[in-house]
């Protein structure tokens, strides 16, 4: 009989303890709820946004909706926060970028399909004009021009062969490059990106300054010079410059 009344008196006392236990567990929870509701209240008078809080306090946005529905923020401060916003200000950059890269494709596609491909007409007058802006006008004997983009220089050599019938074994070149550059890779460079052997060629100028040490952006591959020693050439040149200037 003691020993029934023992086993009773134990699980009596086992499920006391379980349910205060609970309640203490419980008590705690609803505590601490509230002690994060107090702090969710107070960030959200200071200006915070539910992502802002929620980052501070660890609470799902749905418990942050039932606190706070009585505390929407002003108009000024929704204003200050979207502007400061890391994420929104990336997507809308990135949306602006899609945006101006779809618009600049479309423009390029447009003017392409009109402007090319050049006449023979319009390369010679577009490489007199080239020549008129960038070409060497010193020497009678020498036409020469000078440029850091390759664009331009390879342009020039097609206008030189198409327009003006200089045989490509004629053209010269020399490069202008700053003293941390390696002569050779530049060599390589720019003759595939001219197709003129290298043989063709002078000997490179190296200026002291260094590339690195440059307060404004080039090409990075220095300065590419292209000259063609002939006489008639020259003049020929030098007539045209001469009756765009009259004529204009």
């Amino acid at each position: 009989m003691s020993i029934g009344i023992n086993i009773s008196l134990s699980t009596n006392y086992i499920r006391t303890f379980d349910y205060l236990f609970s309640e203490l567990y419980s008590i705690s929870m609803v505590k601490a709820l509230m002690e994060k509701r107090i702090l969710a209240l107070k960030l959200r008078a200071e200006g915070k946004s539910y992502s802002q809080i929620k980052d501070i306090i660890n609470v799902s946005k749905s418990s942050l909706s039932l606190w706070l529905k009585d505390h929407p923020l002003d108009k000024e401060t929704i204003s200050k926060l979207r502007d400061k916003n890391p994420k929104r200000i990336e997507k809308y950059r990135n949306s602006m970028r899609a945006k101006r890269e779809a618009r600049l494709k479309s423009v390029y596609n447009r003017e392409s399909a009109e402007l090319m491909p050049l006449s023979k007409r319009e390369l010679l007058i577009g490489g007199y004009f080239l020549y008129w802006g960038e070409g060497a006008k010193t020497k009678p004997y020498e036409s020469s021009l000078s440029n850091t983009n390759p664009a331009i220089v390879k342009f020039f050599i097609k206008w030189l062969i198409i327009s003006m019938g200089v045989p490509n074994e004629k053209i010269r070149v020399r490069l202008h490059l700053y003293s941390d550059m390696d002569e050779k890779s530049e060599i390589t460079f720019w003759s595939n990106q001219l197709n003129i052997p290298i043989k063709q060629f002078c000997k490179t100028y190296t200026k002291m300054s260094t590339l690195q040490g440059l307060s404004f952006k080039t090409f990075g591959h220095g300065t590419c010079n292209i000259r063609v020693s002939d006489r008639d050439l020259t003049e020929k040149i030098f007539a045209n410059l001469q009756i765009i200037t009259d004529k204009i």
